[in-house]
């Protein structure tokens, strides 16, 4: 008997309006995650680079911290000494330990200050500094369980398993190589001084913590270049999710329209309202009309009060015909006003001649009227 089982292939289908996200964050989409608190960085980078820079400190300061370290075990061997072997006295175990820790804050004070920078500047290099409270506020989707078992499984998760475990063992595996071949080494700890015995921990120290420090510094630089993909792939946007935020910073393109439209009906009936008080309207004559105005009290040259081309340069001609002002035809005076003057402003020097000779032809029509 044949079984026949019905998928709903929806349910393997990415979630999201708009369809699939496809498109790359726009910049508000990227400053909107810097405010949540959500960057590409990895702490194994960070953790290898303030690795090395500690072991390197530790290497370089061998003059500072040997003699330092040798002294304060002979010191506090004498002092646990006498403690042992005299009646237990609280002030002075008190005493030896506030002494103690001075000793050791002073020791450990450049390995603090170094491992401070280094790991502040690491984490500046990934990415921009920006204070955000964000991220410490409750989310209710942080504790909800079918969340919580989608990130259990998912691609991120994984990575994450796979990298511990690569991590895990290349530095067991480099410990275990380095003690394997110091074995002899640390066998004669107890037959020389301390001086000696130190000198040769700290090699031994010193060679295990570069080789794990540069195998923490590659794991972690291969996490840095998978969480900036990864990074840019959670941010990515569908096509609808573009639109909308355009929208809502720009404004729906369809308002904006018409309020351009609005504003070039209220320019144009501003524009048409000083064409009566114009002098002459030079013409092309069917495509381009150009309004000029000029009192030599306001202007030092005449200025265009009114211009259009085809239906508006008709319309320009209708009123100043309605309201007796002079139409003078002069095809590239008027498309060299057109484009080269705006509305309110003077002609240019070059038009002085050519506007000069029209306005007197005008004003002598005037007068012989």
């Amino acid at each position: 008997m044949e079984m026949i089982m019905k998928y709903d292939l929806q349910f393997f289908a990415k979630e999201g309006p708009g369809g699939e996200k496809t498109e790359d964050a726009t910049p508000k989409k990227i400053e909107d995650s810097r405010k949540e608190g959500s960057v590409a960085k990895s702490k194994e980078l960070v953790n290898g680079i303030t690795l090395l820079a500690l072991f390197l400190t530790l290497r370089f300061g061998m003059a500072f911290v040997g003699p330092r370290l040798v002294l304060m075990f002979q010191k506090y061997w004498v002092h646990c000494t006498s403690l042992l072997t005299e009646s237990f006295d609280l002030p002075a175990v008190l005493s030896v330990m506030q002494e103690l820790g001075i000793d050791v804050l002073i020791i450990s004070a450049p390995f603090l200050l170094v491992g401070f920078i280094v790991s502040f500047l690491a984490n500046k290099v990934q990415f921009t500094w920006k204070v955000t409270t964000k991220p410490m506020q409750p989310k209710l989707n942080k504790i909800s369980p079918i969340n919580g078992f989608k990130r259990l499984f998912s691609g991120r998760s994984i990575f994450e398993l796979i990298k511990m475990i690569a991590e895990v063992s290349l530095i067991g595996w480099m410990a275990y190589s380095v003690l394997s071949d110091h074995v002899k080494d640390l066998f004669v700890l107890y037959d020389v001084s301390v001086a000696q015995s130190l000198s040769l921990l700290m090699n031994i120290i010193w060679e295990m913590g570069i080789r794990i420090s540069i195998v923490v510094l590659v794991i972690g630089f291969v996490d840095f270049l998978y969480q900036r993909y990864k990074h840019k792939q959670d941010l990515k946007m569908t096509k609808q999710e573009v639109k909308d935020e355009y929208k809502n910073t720009e404004g729906d393109p369809q308002i904006k329209g018409m309020q351009k439209q609005r504003m070039r009906q209220a320019s144009q009936r501003r524009m048409m309202a000083s064409v009566p008080e114009a002098d002459v309207v030079i013409t092309n004559p069917t495509h381009f009309a150009v309004a000029l105005q000029y009192h030599a009290e306001e202007h030092t040259a005449p200025i265009v009060v009114a211009k259009g081309t085809d239906f508006l340069a008709a319309k320009i001609k209708e009123v100043a015909r309605e309201n007796g002002v002079e139409i003078v035809e002069n095809k590239p005076l008027a498309r060299m006003l057109y484009y080269n003057v705006e509305i309110d402003r003077e002609i240019p020097p070059e038009l002085y001649k050519a506007v000069a000779d029209i306005l007197a032809y005008v004003y002598n029509l005037k007068k012989a009227g």
